[in-house]
């Protein structure tokens, strides 16, 4: 009787395993969708997400012509007028052109010697610092586990090595997941 209590309770916590994360994803993926789907109100469902989707490709088309730059440029300029506006859109414009922008930030993942027995997993973000007079440090992105926050370090380029035959994408779940997701693809 009490393997098989046993084994009840193994099938239950690997079906937990499996359809928590699963439940999980599928609940902010419809969050979001009915969260844009409500922006703009349409009672056909749907319409509203593509209309959202069409005006920010619209938005995207209209700063790239060469004739509406500078209205974009001049709104973005007195955005960085307003103190805590300021500070609020660079850090997101900062965070949004890190995954999604031309030059993406977390592409060059790195392990950082910290001491004799200690290593950490990171990015560089940041090649030359020598704008702030410290040529020989470079700035290092530490991503923390299950959380959307992080650290920078400025680390001796001595002690900084590129992850050379892993992708940057499986760096940053290695590390947002705690070491627990694989580094290499199976």
């Amino acid at each position: 009787m009490a393997f098989t209590y046993r084994r009840l309770i193994s099938y239950f916590f690997r079906g937990l395993l499996f359809l928590t994360p699963l439940a999980v994803t599928i609940y902010v993926i419809y969050a979001i969708f009915i969260f844009l789907d409500n922006l703009i109100p349409v009672p056909i469902p749907g319409i509203g997400i593509l209309m959202v989707l069409a005006l920010i490709t619209f938005v995207g088309y209209l700063a790239s012509l060469f004739f509406a730059k500078p209205f974009f440029e001049w709104f973005e300029r007195g955005l960085f007028k307003i103190p805590l506006v300021n500070l609020l859109y660079t850090s997101i414009k900062d965070l949004m052109g890190a995954f999604v922008g031309e030059k993406k930030k977390f592409s060059a993942p790195v392990i950082v010697e910290v001491s004799d027995s200690l290593s950490r997993l990171g990015f560089i973000t940041q090649e030359d610092l020598s704008g702030i007079n410290l040529p020989d440090l470079v700035a290092v992105y530490f991503p923390h586990s299950y959380n959307v926050s992080g650290n920078v370090f400025l680390a001796k380029r001595e002690k900084v090595k590129p992850l050379t035959g892993v992708k940057s994408s499986n760096v940053m779940k290695f590390m947002v997941s705690g070491g627990v997701s694989p580094l290499l693809d199976n």
